[in-house]
């Protein structure tokens, strides 16, 4: 990528092969842009991503991830997605169709997805600060108009899972966390992160509220 400002690849694979140790490149800013979880499809390019990503987070990397509503069409997305923003990812939902599906690395660094054909995706990946330029300033746009991905599920209520409604009743019902997680068959650490997971989908600053919460929504019957 030194002596080329542009190229293009097909598929994937050859995303990863050309490209790959790029993606682990990322120190200070990480954005991605993306219709749904599906746009970086194939395992090895999104392990390439995550590694990359993960590994720095912690190190003063600032990650912006933006989708549309449709990266949350199941419960495992979102919660993937949750447990992205755990990690301290941030994650906004955008609610108009995206202009570009695009990864920029410390913005001297894009790719491109170009549009789905049925076939294997072509890729654009660039070092032209122009172009990286313009294209960040339509991402920021599209970012500084979406939601937070909690403020976006708190206004359309709680996504929960069958595990979920058990946790919230138990939450109702005054258990203490240790008899909770012993009838739930669930260790302990693990039970108490799934309420703090549960008490920010509600919007609660205390478990009073969200049990307050779980008798408006029923989900104490």
């Amino acid at each position: 990528m030194a002596e080329e400002q542009v190229i293009t690849v097909r598929g994937e694979e050859e995303l990863v092969r050309r490209a790959g140790h790029l993606f682990v490149g990322a120190r200070t800013e990480f954005v991605c842009a993306a219709t749904d979880l599906e746009t970086w499809s194939r395992t090895s390019a999104r392990m390439a991503v995550a590694t990359g990503v993960r590994r720095h987070v912690g190190d003063g990397l600032v990650v912006r991830k933006l989708y549309t509503s449709a990266a949350l069409d199941t419960d495992e997305h979102r919660a993937h997605l949750r447990d992205a923003t755990a990690a301290g990812i941030r994650v906004r939902i955008s609610s108009a169709r995206l202009p570009q599906e695009t990864i920029i690395i410390d913005r001297r660094i894009m790719i491109l997805a170009g549009p789905p054909d049925g076939a294997d995706r072509t890729f654009t990946v660039t070092t032209a600060a122009g172009l990286i330029d313009g294209v960040r300033a339509l991402f920021r746009a599209a970012w500084d108009a979406a939601e937070p991905l909690d403020a976006w599920l708190r206004r359309r209520g709680p996504q929960l899972d069958p595990a979920d409604r058990v946790i919230l009743r138990s939450l109702a019902s005054g258990l203490t966390d240790e008899a909770a997680a012993r009838r739930l068959g669930i260790p302990l650490r693990t039970y108490r992160r799934r309420v703090a997971e549960l008490m920010r989908q509600l919007g609660s600053d205390s478990r009073f509220q969200a049990g307050v919460e779980v008798g408006k929504l029923g989900l104490n019957r």
